[in-house]
Formats: structure tokens, C-alpha cells, sequence
């Protein structure tokens, strides 16, 4: 049991246990919703395989084959394994005629809605590479239109990467066709992705387990739907915004209704209503799952209260008008009753975590003990759409406190702890060194108590992250926890967890230089910031200096200022006495962070007009860490980071 093996192993007893319970204890008879996921279908690709021009596979779901059996394995949750089972359905489907989705070709879904003489594109998936398919399946099934508008719900990358495939270059140079999304996008867009976009990806490979083998003891599924693409993105920049909850659109002909909803599950989203087709489409706030307040791979706290409120305010504007409600996620439901019930479960299910976590909270409770006492009631925890598959009521009342509270639960031990490692080794040493904890912990898994031995053991890879004996029994507890989630982000969490403690951090490419179309989308103050994440202040110490930037073709003028190793920026002016003066295009800058030229070459080009001494900025550019696109997070940092 304790071999450093890299193989997964069976499920113990005690996670078999739990998988008849959960049998016993959920609705399984009830199979509408397998009804609703299959209904409306028109045609699909064969395996939802989509290959990039090098021919490249960037998604398929051929691995995903063994979820054709309906009863599930001991090594998956049962009601997991009937959401990843759902999440299988793939193609185009009609919602009403005239509206349309393309299901399955990515986490993420693509509406389509029919105007006057063309197609409105309501988000547009995570890959270039995926959104052309889907149109090309859409046009397939419906013959061809041009794209009339694109409509972007929020600002997560599944909802945007992959707007440049449904888009023609003409159109985006003459920006003929709107580009609409609420407000504030492109602050959050940029924020969420690009500047805590190094740390996000690796964490997000344990949310999403991408690089976990696909099968019954590995990845099943995201709650969402099954993974994330894995083809090219680009961001392009709104054109229109939608400024407030009552703001209208028409469109092609098509008259739209939108309804704000910031700070919900992005801190950018909105509603809306089509009053030709009376269809609602709330984008991802109302889908099939308890969502995550808090996602694994780090985002603000999303606001609870004001996402029940949402849903209440929807209910408000549209309750008896649609006879069809769809999401940007999972599959439509259909028929007044049916829609009002599901909103009404979703908002009181948000409700329901605030209100009750802010009790307890305020008898005393940490956000650890809330989330051992609370319960959902029986009305909610029978509702298959409120189930934990992606967020789950056991994280998502933590991710609550963090946001009234913080991380600091006011107990004085907890306020300056020692870090992991010199921690691990206390620990270690406390408790009569390792061959005593791996004594106690194998006689605790065989138990069943796989919460408490994955805690002891991890201060003992901490301690000793070569044990051979320690890494391999960590594994083996994490995988059964795994094994028994239903969430399906804690599952890959945890499996991803077992594979790199048993096999080290996978092998992959470098990091790719950010798209030319990215960085266009990008205000030059957001590149400033951009640059400004990635000085190292240790480096920096004692130096000061001053660059002056205008940009030819926008107009605009900078200062950048290099003190106190803090990187700042003034917009608007220059500085008498800089140490170097640039002029340029934007666009120039632009060819040189995507690394199609260097600023050499744009100088010597004639692109780059230069006074004073030039090399001040290769001084500043050797103050710029590179981000590892992989670092160690369920064993110590090899490499020192100062």
C-alpha cells in the first residue's frame, strides 16, 4: 500500500461504503434531465474532435468513452458520475427554432440566436480553433449567415478565447460587427486572466485535471462540463457595453432585454431576455450545478447574496414570459413552471450558504467548523442542479467567511504560523519522527480516516519531501478522497494531487508569448501594469529610473518611473531629464511583447525613434522575473524565490 507506485489503486471499503450511500440518498430514478440534454439534437462531429492547423488535437471527448456504461465504478462518486454522464451530450442542438447551441465542443457553450439576415454569437468558447468549428457546425445544419454581433456574458476565458474564430478579418479591422459585453469587461478580463494569470494556470491544473489520464481512476469530469480546450485564445476588445440592468438592444431585428449582475460568479456578467423567442439565457449564474463562490484556481470572493438577488431580480423582470431557459453551461430547460422552480432553487440555494454561514459566523463558528455543521435542507439537496459538482456548499461557505472575515479567524496561534516546511519539520519532530506518523497514518487509512492522514502526512512531505514511504501513502489518501468527492473539482484536485507525488510536476512546453490580438485589446496603462507584476524588488533595490514613451499612432504619452522598486506610470506627460526617451507605434510595442520582433530590430527598422541613453531600459527589462509556467504545490519549492 505505502510502494512509491505510479499506479492508481482500487477503491478501499469505507469509499465503496460511501458510493451505496450516496446511491440510496439522491433521486436517481428522476432522468429528465438526461431528456432535456438530448433534446432538440441536429448533428454533431464524430467524437467532438477538433484539431488545430497542425493538426494538433485541442479537444475530444473519444477518451471520455468508458462513461457509456450508467452504472458507475467504486473509483467515482455515483452522482458524479451521472453528471459527467449528462456532460457527454455533444453537437448542435435547437433550443426554439431560431435558437440554437453548440454543446460539447468545449466546458462551455455556444448560443446561437437568428436575426433578420444573420446569427448572433453569444459567447464564443475558450479556442480559436473550437468556435470555428462550432459556427461551421451551426452553418452546417442552418446554411450560412454572417455573423451579425457577438455577445460576450462575462469576462472568463471559455466565454471569449475563442471570439477570433468566428470572426473574419475584415471585420475586425473595420469593427463592423459589435462586439457587446457588460461593463467593465475588459478591466476584469485583464485582471482575472493576464495578471494573476501565471499562478491561475498551475493552480487550475488541479481543478480542472487536464493532464490527468482520462478514465473511471482519473478524470471524469469538471461539474461544468468536461475540461478546458486546449487550442489558441485571443481577446479582443468590446466594442459596445451594457451599462445597466434595463438597457435594450436590437440587434439583426432581434429585440434584447439585459439585466446586470456583476460580482455573481464574474465580477463582470449579465442576463438577458429575447422577447421574439421568449428565451432567458442567465448566463452562468443559473446552470446545473452549486457553482463555486471561490474556484480553486483563485478569483475574487464572488458575492453570495447579490447572486441570490440576481436571480431574484430575474424572476421579477421575466418570471412567466419565457417558455425557454438556456445557460452558457449545460442544457436548456423548458416550460414556465419548470424555469420559475429551477430559479427559484438557485437563488434561495445562494441565499441559503450566505445567511446561514453569516449565523454561524456570528455565534463564533471559523469557516472550518461552519463548514462541518451546515446542512443544506432537503428541499435544496434533492435538487440535482444544486448539487456540489463544481462549487460545493462544504468550500463555498468558507469562501463566504473569507470574504466578510478574511483569512484570519482572530485565533492568535493562527495569525503568524511558521511556514510549511519549518512547520512539517516541527511537526515531524513532535510527533516521534516519520516511521511513528507513517505507523499511526497506515492504521488510520485502513480506517477510513483519510481527511486527518492526508493532513499529518503532508507536514511530513513537507519535512521530508524524498520519503519515498510519505509520498507514496499521501498519494494513496488523497486518490481515495478523490475517489469519493462528488465534486468533480475536488476530485481532480485530489488525483492530481496522488499523480504528482508519485510521478513529480508533468513535463510541459514553455509558456507561450501573449497574442498580438491579446495585447491590442489591452489599454497601454493595463501593459504598464502587466510589467509592473513582474519586476523583482529585491533586484531592484537602490535603483531609480525614468523613461519617457509616446506612442505615434494613439497619441498617448507616458512616464515610467523605477523607485523604491516599485514600477509606476503617469499617463499624460513626459519627464524633463529622463534618462531615455522612446517614440513608436503602440503597435510596435505590441510586435515586440508577442515576440514577433525585438526592440533592437524595431530601432533598427527606423520603427523606434530614440533619446538618450536607450540602454537604461535593458537595465529595467533585467529587473523582469520570468514566470515558471510550473512550481510545486503538494511538496516544497526546489527552487529558492526571492
Amino acid at each position: 500500500m505505502t510502494e512509491l507506485s505510479n499506479e492508481p489503486k482500487d477503491a478501499t471499503p469505507s469509499v465503496i461504503a460511501q458510493q451505496a450511500a450516496m446511491l440510496n440518498a439522491l433521486p436517481f430514478s428522476d432522468t429528465r434531465d438526461f431528456d432535456d440534454a438530448a433534446r432538440g439534437f441536429l448533428g454533431t462531429i464524430e467524437n467532438a474532435e477538433i484539431t488545430n492547423p497542425q493538426g494538433r488535437t485541442v479537444w475530444s471527448l473519444q477518451p471520455y468513452g468508458f462513461l457509456s456504461t450508467e452504472e458507475a465504478p467504486p473509483t467515482v462518486n455515483p452522482s458524479l458520475w451521472r453528471q459527467s454522464r449528462l456532460n457527454m451530450q455533444h453537437g448542435l442542438f435547437e433550443v426554439v427554432p431560431g435558437v440554437y447551441q453548440v454543446r460539447g465542443l468545449d466546458i462551455a457553450n455556444m448560443t446561437l440566436i437568428e436575426g433578420d439576415s444573420g446569427v448572433i454569437v453569444v459567447d464564443t468558447l475558450t479556442s480559436i480553433e473550437g468556435a470555428r468549428a462550432a459556427l461551421d457546425l451551426y452553418f452546417k445544419h442552418r446554411g450560412t449567415r454572417p455573423v451579425a454581433a457577438i455577445i460576450f456574458t462575462h469576462t472568463h476565458t471559455d466565454h471569449w478565447g475563442g471570439a477570433r474564430g468566428v470572426l473574419e478579418d475584415d471585420a475586425l479591422a473595420t469593427g463592423r460587427v459589435p462586439i457587446i459585453a457588460p461593463n467593465l469587461f475588459m478591466e476584469h478580463a485583464v485582471s482575472e486572466n493576464i495578471i494573476a494569470g501565471p499562478a491561475m494556470l498551475r493552480r487550475a491544473q488541479y481543478q480542472f485535471g487536464p493532464l490527468l489520464a482520462k478514465g473511471a481512476r482519473g478524470q471524469v469530469d469538471c461539474g461544468l462540463g468536461k475540461s478546458m480546450a486546449a487550442g489558441s485564445v485571443a481577446l479582443l476588445r468590446p466594442t459596445d457595453l451594457i451599462m445597466a440592468t434595463g438597457d435594450t438592444r436590437v440587434i439583426d431585428g432581434v429585440a434584447f432585454e439585459f439585466q446586470m449582475a456583476p460580482n455573481s460568479e464574474a465580477p463582470a456578467e449579465m442576463h438577458f431576455f429575447v422577447p421574439r423567442y421568449r428565451l432567458l439565457n442567465l448566463a452562468e449564474n443559473c446552470t446545473h450545478n452549486f457553482h463555486n463562490l471561490l474556484p480553486f484556481r483563485g478569483a475574487d470572493v464572488r458575492d453570495a447574496l447579490a447572486w441570490s438577488k440576481y436571480l431574484g431580480e430575474a424572476l421579477q423582470l421575466w418570471d412567466g414570459k419565457a417558455e425557454a431557459m438556456c445557460g452558457q453551461h449545460h442544457w436548456p430547460v423548458w416550460g414556465r413552471e419548470r424555469i420559475g422552480t429551477m430559479i427559484r432553487q438557485q437563488r434561495d440555494l445562494y441565499k441559503f450558504a450566505h445567511d446561514q454561514t453569516i449565523r454561524l459566523m456570528n455565534h463564533g463558528l471559523t469557516a472550518a467548523e461552519i463548514a462541518e455543521t451546515i446542512r443544506l435542507p432537503k428541499s435544496l439537496e434533492g435538487a440535482w442542479h444544486g448539487r456540489g459538482y463544481y462549487g460545493h456548499i462544504r468550500h463555498n461557505v468558507k469562501a463566504i467567511y473569507q470574504k466578510y472575515l478574511g483569512w484570519y479567524d482572530a485565533n492568535p496561534v493562527n495569525l503568524d504560523p511558521l511556514p510549511p516546511v519549518e512547520s512539517g519539520k516541527k511537526y515531524v519532530e513532535y510527533m516521534g519522527g516519520a516511521d511513528a506518523i507513517l505507523a499511526r497514518a497506515r492504521t488510520d487509512f485502513d480506517k477510513g480516516e483519510f481527511r486527518f492522514v492526508a493532513q499529518v502526512l503532508g507536514h511530513l512531505v513537507f519535512a521530508e519531501p524524498d520519503n519515498a514511504a510519505a509520498r507514496g501513502l499521501l498519494a494513496d489518501t488523497l486518490e481515495q478522497l478523490g475517489y469519493a468527492a462528488e465534486s468533480a473539482t475536488w476530485r481532480n484536485a485530489y488525483l492530481f494531487g496522488a499523480q504528482e507525488l508519485r510521478q513529480g510536476m508533468p513535463k510541459v512546453p514553455a509558456r507561450p508569448p501573449m497574442p498580438r490580438e491579446t495585447l491590442a485589446a489591452l489599454r497601454t496603462s493595463q501593459l504598464w501594469d502587466v510589467l509592473g507584476i513582474r519586476l523583482n524588488g529585491p533586484k531592484a533595490e537602490g535603483k531609480h529610473i525614468v523613461l519617457n514613451w509616446s506612442f505615434s499612432d494613439t497619441g498617448e504619452t507616458f512616464v515610467l518611473n523605477l523607485e523604491n522598486c516599485a514600477l509606476t506610470y503617469t499617463e499624460g506627460v513626459q519627464a524633463e531629464g529622463a534618462d531615455a526617451s522612446f517614440t513608436l507605434a503602440r503597435a510596435t510595442l505590441d510586435e515586440v511583447i508577442a515576440k514577433l520582433t525585438s526592440f533592437p530590430e524595431a530601432v533598427a527598422a527606423g520603427k523606434v525613434k530614440l533619446a538618450g541613453n536607450p540602454m537604461k531600459l535593458a537595465e529595467l527589462m533585467g529587473l523582469m522575473d520570468e514566470f515558471p509556467r510550473m512550481f510545486e504545490i503538494v511538496e516544497p519549492k526546489r527552487a529558492v524565490v526571492r
